[in-house]
């Protein structure tokens, strides 16, 4: 019985769903257990039909093309930052490295992370091995500093309390 190869990638990698979005960026995560997409406008219908778009206005991906699903799950999903909330999740086939795998993906707002997409261990188990010394060049969001110390400094109450509390980062990007 032959093993099947297990595809080399970095720590980020462009990958694509279907023939509509190619090259999207996605950082790969070996330290998150469960994968994650950019997804606005999501509802529920009364029929129970999940209804949501991938990415969202804000970015260079989105079609506005409507996703119907009866096919999905909840999850209460914690993130990094301790928080916890619920998602609702569904699979994608998702082409990486020009593998096409199957992903359960968090359907949730990542308009504020680098990365459209994550792709957590669970959906790399048996299929890639992370070199971390490897991956396409990472989008950058520009903070600038000097701004933001210079916030800082004017109040640093109210610095506290609207970037901080509120993780309000708009007017530094």
């Amino acid at each position: 019985m032959k093993k099947n190869k297990l595809e080399l990638i970095g720590t980020n990698e462009l990958v694509s769903i279907g023939t509509k979005f190619i090259d999207v960026p996605a950082k790969i995560d070996t330290g998150a257990d469960s994968s994650s997409i950019w997804a606005s406008n999501i509802k529920v219908t009364k029929d129970g039909v999940l209804k949501f778009s991938l990415f969202g206005e804000g970015s260079k991906y989105y079609t506005g093309k409507v996703f119907k699903r009866t096919d999905y799950t909840a999850a209460c999903v914690r993130s990094s930052n301790g928080g916890t909330q619920i998602r609702y999740r569904t699979h994608f086939s998702v082409k990486v490295k020009g593998k096409k795998i199957r992903i359960l993906f968090n359907l949730s707002d990542r308009s504020r992370n680098a990365f459209p997409i994550l792709i957590g261990r669970r959906s790399l188990c048996n299929k890639f091995i992370v070199d971390v010394s490897k991956g396409v060049k990472k989008p950058k969001k520009v903070f600038n500093s000097k701004i933001v110390n210079q916030k800082l400094k004017e109040n640093p109450y109210k610095f506290h309390k609207k970037y901080v509390i509120n993780n309000n980062l708009e007017e530094f990007l």
